[in-house]
Parts: C-alpha cells; structure tokens; sequence
C-alpha cells in the first residue's frame, strides 16, 4: 500500500509539472486604435509637409496624444497579445511620435539645440531601415498591411533624401506619399473595425495564401 501510494504521488507530481492552465484571450484587438493614431497623425503632418496649412499646436498635440500615446497603449496590449510585431511597431512609431514633437519644441524653449541637417538625414534613414525590416514581416500577413509598410519605407527615404538635398519638389513628393501612408493605414484599421463588427468582409485586406509544404 505505501509503495502503490508512493507511485501514485509521484505521478500526480509528474502530472503537475507538465501541467498548463489556458486562459482564453477576450480583449479586443488593439491593432485599429494604432493604425489609426498613425494614420490621421500622418496625414496631418504631410498636409503640412505640401504646403496646406502650417506647423500649428493641432498637429503637434496629434503628435503627442493620438499619433504617440495612443499607439504605445496599442503596442502594450499587442504585447499582452503575444503579437511581437504589433508590439514593436506600435509601440516604436508612438515613441517616434513623442520624439519627433520634441525634436520641434525643445529647440524653440531653449531646452536644447536643433539637430543639424545631416543629423536628421540619418535620423530619418535609421527609421527608414528599421520599417524596412517590418516590411519583410508584412509579407506573411496581407496585402493591405504590406502596402502600408511599403509606402512608409519610401517615406522616410525621401523625407531623408528631400532634407539632405534641400529640394523642394522632393520634399513635396514624400508630402503626398505620406497622405498615402496614413490613408492606408486608416483603411486597413477600418476594415479591421468594420469585418469584426458585421462578421464578413466588407473591406478586403488582400489576405496572402498559405503556402503548402513542397512534397519532395
């Protein structure tokens, strides 16, 4: 008898560790309230970057509150999520952002110095270089997202180049690319929005086939 009880608390230890409690994820998905404070943000911006209106506090709060906060709140519940790359894009466009708003103001209160031009050509190169690293991880989601990290890709690349050169037609060009930029962010969170709400695709997102395994 105490041998047999001996094997029996030994399996239920046995059993305990290899155990697994499963808790099912309710939340909603916070991907829409990301896209989107990207995507309004960075079509305020580039109005501004073609000339429509000035560089006022409206773009600047935007910056802050919807374009940056919001999108690091959607970065945190990503990570809650398990979803890496929502974390680190969410949450790294927010920062750039908050950081970009502090870039502008801090030199006008006398905080710190303007960055130089060469120093915002690699600035706007390192953020073109780390969503050109997303890009590669779009191509196993859809069509729509890989269309957004594209166009942002091209984006800081001319914004870097249109500072280095001083030339204005480019700095216009990257202008109307942004407005594409965040138009299709908006999109692709309105379709995330919309499918969920009426539980059919109203709004394709271009999803990519998986592949079958090649049978050698």
């Amino acid at each position: 008898m105490v041998k047999a009880a001996e094997v029996t608390l030994e399996s239920i230890q046995s059993k305990s560790l290899v155990a697994e409690t499963v808790i099912k994820d309710t939340t909603a998905n916070p991907a829409p309230l990301g896209l989107m404070g990207f995507g309004l943000t960075t079509i305020l911006l580039n109005l501004h970057n073609i000339g429509l209106f000035g560089l006022s506090s409206m773009i600047l709060a935007m910056g802050i509150f919807y374009g940056g906060m919001a999108q690091i709140f959607a970065g945190i519940m990503e990570w809650k999520k398990k979803n890496t790359f929502g974390t680190v894009a969410f949450t790294s466009y927010g920062l750039f952002w908050i950081l970009l708003v502090a870039l502008i103001v801090f030199p006008k209160m006398g905080i710190i110095s303007a960055p130089e031009k060469n120093e915002m050509v690699v600035y706007l190169f390192l953020w073109g270089m780390f969503t050109m690293i997303l890009l590669v991880g779009t191509f196993r989601m859809n069509f729509a997202i890989m269309f957004v990290f594209l166009m942002l890709t091209v984006l800081f690349m001319m914004l870097a180049i249109a500072d280095g050169t001083g030339n204005p037609a480019i700095k216009l060009a990257a202008g109307y690319i942004g407005i594409l930029t965040g138009a299709s962010a908006i999109y692709v969170a309105a379709a995330q929005i919309l499918n969920e709400v009426y539980g059919s695709t109203l709004l394709p997102l271009g999803e990519f086939k998986k592949r079958q395994p090649r049978v050698l």
